[in-house]
């Protein structure tokens, strides 16, 4: 595991991620308990990946997808 800081682009991107996760989720009328459930995590994961807090696995973010019947890719796009 690196110490370096991560490069500059970084938390700018997770930030969108994070604004695609919650639009998708507000469109379809979730809360952040509801697409927790869905996706087998806390709400409180749900939240911090919403607001670029926390780094999401793959794993995570497959879930989340597939909890938002869509796919990865347009989750991260």
């Amino acid at each position: 595991m690196t110490t370096d800081p991560p490069p500059d682009w970084e938390l700018p991107r997770r930030q969108q991620i994070g604004r695609r996760l919650r639009g998708l989720r507000e469109d379809r009328g979730l809360t952040q308990v509801q697409l927790g459930e869905q996706a087998g995590m806390d709400h409180k994961t749900v939240h911090r990946i919403e607001y670029a807090i926390n780094d999401p696995s793959l794993g995570m973010l497959l879930r989340l997808a597939a909890a938002l019947n869509v796919e990865l890719a347009e989750l991260v796009a």
